[in-house]
């Protein structure tokens, strides 16, 4: 996260044909994404399924749309991006890498 805000998130993704889906023990993923060269953009929506035991996720209770973008490769992928939580947006930066190929 960026703009002082602290958290993290872990979790898998699987990128096909344009769409996206995946999760973590608390949050599930659904979105599309656009690839054009070696860059690639997209939006998801988070949506928890599980109630988190201990602190507030930041995410917490709410489905929260993110926008982003940035470059691939072969070996994954780092997007910079949006998270609207609420009334706030909250930037963040991940990196993702490549498990395996569908």
């Amino acid at each position: 996260m960026r703009d002082g805000v602290r958290g993290r998130a872990t979790g898998v993704i699987v990128l096909r044909d344009g769409a996206l889906a995946g999760g973590d023990s608390h949050f599930y993923y659904t979105g599309r994404y656009l690839v054009t060269g070696d860059k690639w953009r997209g939006e998801l929506v988070t949506h928890q399924h599980t109630p988190a035991d201990g602190p507030r996720p930041l995410f917490g209770e709410r489905d929260v749309s993110v926008g982003f973008s940035g470059h691939h490769d072969a070996g994954g992928a780092a997007v910079h991006g949006t998270a609207l939580v609420g009334s706030r947006s909250i930037s963040f930066h991940a990196v993702l890498h490549r498990l395996a190929d569908a």
